[in-house]
């Protein structure tokens, strides 16, 4: 009996420290696996395959943000609106002329369909981001509304949606001042190849005038398509952004119109 016990006895205990091993060996690859990050594939029409990679820990609300608008299939049939040579190509605005950016709704599900901005992510906005705008770095686009008014700096750093670029040349002027997120690995034959797009010019479709001859020369004719763009995880849920009030300009006009034009 007192044997029958004992053997009992002794194979619980060979189970409590297999199961100690399994959880204790759990934690150590959890905390000893290398964590990839995550890959984009982009497709343009006519063009090629783009792959990049994201940096989450560089920029945590950028990454989530595009990663959830690029799986619920947000960028499919979007256009590059922008295409300046020798500097970027820009592309996620809903109306596909840079105007607006996603919803709610793109999102996530049950969200509204209104507007969206997220926390700029740079240096000037008090986030340590230390990625340089290299050729080939992904950045989020976003407002300069200080043209307007020095009070409107914030408003302006926290104004990215869903609008990125691709860096098509080192340009050490956004630096600091703009949320890079990712990275071109593959596929930056094909950046070029769009940045080589004919873009109408200034004054077309226009009377001469400083206005025009002074407008940026960066609308395609023919704007490149993005078929598709996936990303791969790796098994992580990177989650949503923290979302933020779009900054209402229109609005802010109107109230200020009598003290600008004093």
């Amino acid at each position: 009996m007192k044997k029958g016990k004992l053997v009992i006895w002794f194979i619980a205990l060979i189970a409590v420290i297999v199961l100690i091993g399994v959880v204790v060996y759990g934690y150590y690859r959890k905390a000893t696996m290398e964590v990839k990050n995550p890959i984009g594939t982009m497709e343009v029409e006519n063009f090629g395959t783009i792959k990049f990679e994201l940096y989450p820990d560089k920029a945590p609300e950028s990454v989530a943000n595009f990663i959830a608008l690029a799986n619920r299939g947000y960028y499919n049939g979007n256009k590059f609106h922008r295409i300046i040579k020798d500097f970027m190509i820009q592309a996620g605005s809903k109306d596909g002329e840079g105007a607006q950016n996603a919803t709610l709704a793109d999102l996530k599900d049950g969200g509204e369909d209104e507007e969206y901005t997220i926390k700029g992510e740079f240096v000037a906005n008090n986030v340590e981001n230390d990625i340089k705008f290299n050729e080939g770095v992904i950045g989020m686009a976003r407002a300069d509304y200080s043209q307007y008014s020095s009070e409107l700096i914030d408003d302006s750093y926290n104004s990215g949606g869903s609008q990125f670029f691709i860096v098509t040349k080192a340009t050490s002027s956004l630096d600091g001042m703009y949320t890079p997120f990712g990275k071109v690995i593959e596929g930056l034959d094909v950046v070029h190849k769009i940045e080589e797009v004919e873009v109408k010019s200034a004054s077309e479709g226009e009377e001469d005038s400083e206005e025009s001859s002074n407008s940026e020369v960066s609308t395609p004719v023919n704007p490149p398509v993005i078929k598709s763009i996936t990303v791969e995880t790796n098994g992580v849920d990177y989650g949503l952004p923290e979302t933020l009030e779009p900054f209402d300009l229109m609005s802010w006009y109107y109230q200020n119109s009598g003290s600008l034009s004093e």
